[in-house]
């Protein structure tokens, strides 16, 4: 492991770059609705969860994963801002996930 110091303006630097060329991000197809919800629909199965959890100040989402996944990776399916099912339903009827 490296131990030379980085300076926080070179770690923000590096941060900007990999958001802006290396990521995508900007070409991101979830980029538009990011913040309300992301949905990876790759990740259903016939085994599914879903729960809320609350995050900081007061955010409540709900989150749907694939029990076959057992927690590893591709086991986070949606995850939707707020916990009301007909909002909830209405995400995932116009993603085709139901």
């Amino acid at each position: 492991m490296d131990n030379h110091p980085i300076s926080s303006n070179s770690l923000e630097k590096f941060g900007q770059q990999y958001k802006d060329h290396l990521s995508n991000y900007h070409q991101w197809e979830q980029k538009s609705h990011c913040q309300q919800w992301l949905l990876f629909p790759e990740n259903i199965s016939p085994y599914l969860s879903i729960d809320e959890t609350a995050l900081s100040n007061g955010e409540l989402y709900t989150i749907l994963t694939n029990k076959e996944a057992k927690g590893q990776k591709g086991a986070l399916i949606a995850i939707i801002e707020g916990s009301s099912s007909d909002a909830i339903i209405q995400i995932l009827k116009g993603t085709s996930i139901i």
